[in-house]
């Protein structure tokens, strides 16, 4: 086999681009060092929910409504990036441990909002500062430039990429 003499050539509009092998063997690898950081942070992170009695996604709802307050269940989907038809299950569960309830809007009958409990806030109040704590812990693997950088150039990436889902 003969390494790196492969060229491939993209029509990307007007534009015609030709990709070296090291290139694409670069993405190739970038691709792969950040789907294995990511599995490892939700690793990390979903372990940490469990040992509290959650799943990822209770949590993401907890989190929302603990932050920002009452919440149209139909928009909630959007925010923590679900399936409208997964958030009836979440909130269903939430709502039988006490920690959130549905509110109807004055206004309009079609809307139903998911407001935190007392004792929702007083679990979020304890939880999210471990979480916090747990977070910046795996992320001091990095220095605080790292940390800017990296945020840098994971946005400028997301932000590239056309036809998001969300």
């Amino acid at each position: 086999m003969i390494p790196y003499i492969l060229v491939v050539i993209q029509d990307i509009g007007n534009k015609v681009i030709k990709l070296k092998s090291e290139e694409i063997s670069q993405s190739l690898k970038l691709f792969i060092v950040l789907s294995r950081s990511n599995k490892a942070l939700h690793e990390c992170t979903n372990q940490f929910f469990q040992a509290n009695g959650l799943n990822p996604t209770e949590f993401a709802v907890m989190e929302l409504l603990f932050h920002k307050g009452r919440q149209p269940l139909q928009k909630i989907g959007n925010k923590i990036l679900l399936a409208s038809g997964s958030i009836t299950y979440v909130i269903d569960k939430l709502e039988k441990r006490g920690f959130i309830h549905r509110v109807n809007c004055p206004s309009d009958r079609r809307v139903t909002f998911a407001e935190i409990t007392p004792e929702g806030e007083a679990f979020m109040a304890k939880l999210f500062p471990e979480h916090e704590q747990q977070l910046h812990e795996i992320m001091n693997a990095l220095t605080p430039e790292e940390k800017d950088q990296a945020i840098y150039l994971l946005k400028k990436l997301g932000l590239s990429i056309k036809d998001l889902s969300y």
